[in-house]
């Protein structure tokens, strides 16, 4: 294993040096970065020109340019030396100094959009797998096919107008209609209906309860102004946590595990009662308090399920976790919906929350959760748009490597010894058809802080894929090598990752190795 550590590494710096070597190259090959000062009547052109000029070093040919950059760039990896140089831009700022504000600027806009990708992704593709032929499995491909062709700019747009636009207006007299309510309900009944599956009957049942459920929920929502005055409540608190409780036991224990259900029935008692107990801490925490309360509320249900969880104690602390974790979050939420009404009732949103530009509003007073609620609203659209696009690649592949998976004969031997449905599917068929799926999901970790150009670009975004675009426009070739440098190592080290999780996914990789 240390070898095979070893010749990845030694491989990977050759290729990066190259792959630096030859982007170096081509970004000043582009253009020349003194144009836009030929046809200038400005009396200092000279001394503009010559500043630049010093500034790019434009006066050394390009390949040993790129020896002094990688010269600057070599002092990155000494560890808190503070000596890292990564030259300068065209403007003359300090192309260290503006990757923290664009990674910073990036990370927020792709990696909700990422991770909800590979969530609803990964989750559609096995049910439509498992529902191989149905009417669900031929939506679902109908759409991830679509959505997968659409431009993102044009996605963009369209959730400028029919989201932010519409959505805002709505908020003037938020009523919603009995055509709307029937067809949400209709729309929300058809979706569980094929989620569900099962015979006639069970189908009829399904579609007609979820249905009626979600169009007495959109009837409470409008008589009860509940769009401008959100909340969960405590009854809506108990139903949803109760609800994860019986998800997160039936995935991963089974709903015959009394021990698991006994742990997972802790965690909603603790969360109501932390529902309540916690709300005038909430009113003055900090982003620090939130992680210290994540880190107890994770510790807790890992400690009930230590206690509960008798010879199984591993599973039902998993079961504990997740359910005291996701428990946690509705609380979270409650707590952000409780600050929507001030949040637009600030001067600056003026009643039109959903953001089409930028990645916060300026200058807007008030405490973390409003900021929290700020940063949702400005996120949403990029987020839609990066995540639909996102997630039909993945409901592809998720549900091609699960049909493959369920066909070998380790899974018809599970099933001959009588295995339930639950642990042939989620032991032995869901882990291993996540092995393909590993790759791309580290190839687009890899890339994540690249940013997207061209969605920054319709949502005013200064992240990393503007500094690039900024940076090959003129060209400069300072920002876009930081650019590169960033995105290279991100790629060789998720990358590595994938290697080291199909060990952990396929013993006989490990076996190999």
């Amino acid at each position: 294993m240390v070898t095979f550590i070893a010749r990845r590494l030694v491989v990977s710096v050759l290729l990066l040096l190259g792959a630096a070597f030859i982007m170096y190259q081509l970004t000043a090959l582009a253009g020349d970065p003194l144009e836009e000062f030929y046809q200038s009547r400005l009396p200092n052109k000279n001394q503009l020109i010559a500043a630049r000029t010093e500034a790019l070093q434009l006066n050394v040919p390009a390949p040993l340019r790129f020896f002094l950059w990688l010269g600057g760039a070599a002092k990155c990896i000494i560890p808190f030396a503070n000596q890292c140089d990564l030259g300068l831009t065209a403007q003359g700022q300090k192309v260290t100094d503006l990757l923290p504000q664009a990674l910073g600027s990036t990370i927020q806009l792709v990696t909700a959009a990422t991770v909800l990708a590979i969530v609803i992704g990964i989750t559609i593709g096995i049910v439509s797998a498992l529902r191989q032929y149905t009417t669900f499995d031929f939506v679902m491909t109908f759409v991830s096919f679509l959505l997968y062709s659409l431009p993102s700019f044009w996605v963009g747009i369209l959730l400028k107008e029919f989201v932010a636009i519409r959505f805002n207006d709505f908020l003037g007299d938020p009523q919603l209609g009995p055509v709307w309510i029937a067809v949400i309900s209709i729309v929300v009944g058809l979706i569980w209906l094929g989620l569900i599956g099962g015979e006639l009957r069970r189908r009829v049942t399904v579609f007609l309860v979820s249905a009626l459920a979600t169009a007495a929920v959109l009837i409470y929502f409008s008589l009860t102004d509940w769009f401008l005055h959100p909340n969960l409540g405590p009854v809506l608190m108990l139903i949803l946590s109760a609800g994860v409780a019986l998800v997160m036991t039936a995935l991963m224990a089974g709903l015959k595990n009394r021990r698991a259900m006994l742990t997972a029935g802790i965690q909603v008692v603790l969360a109501m009662i932390c529902y309540f107990a916690l709300q005038p801490l909430l009113n003055i925490s900090s982003i620090y308090t939130i992680l210290i309360l994540a880190l107890v509320t994770i510790a807790v249900g890992l400690l009930t399920g230590f206690l509960v969880g008798g010879p199984d104690r591993g599973l039902n602390m998993r079961v504990g976790a997740f359910t005291a974790a996701l428990s946690a979050g509705l609380i979270l939420v409650d707590r952000f919906m409780q600050a929507w009404p001030s949040y637009l009732g600030e001067s600056a949103i003026n009643g039109r929350p959903i953001a089409t530009v930028g990645s916060q509003t300026p200058n807007l007073p008030g405490d973390i959760w409003i900021h929290g609620v700020d940063s949702f609203t400005h996120l949403l659209l990029p987020t839609l748009t990066l995540m639909l696009i996102g997630f039909a690649g993945y409901t592809r592949f998720s549900r091609a490597g699960m049909l493959d998976v369920l066909n070998q004969d380790y899974i018809r031997t599970a099933r001959a010894k009588g295995m339930p449905e639950r642990v042939v599917i989620v032991r032995h068929a869901f882990r291993n058809s996540l092995i393909p799926i590993a790759t791309i999901v580290a190839s687009d970790f890899g890339a994540l802080l690249g940013g997207a150009i061209i969605t920054e670009q319709v949502f005013a975004f200064s992240g990393m894929g503007a500094l690039f675009q900024r940076g090959i426009s003129l060209p400069d070739p300072n920002p876009v090598m930081g650019y590169f440098v960033v995105i290279a190592v991100m790629v060789i080290v998720f990358n590595f990752i994938a290697d080291m999780t199909y060990s952990a996914l396929d013993p006989r990789v490990r076996t190999r190795g």
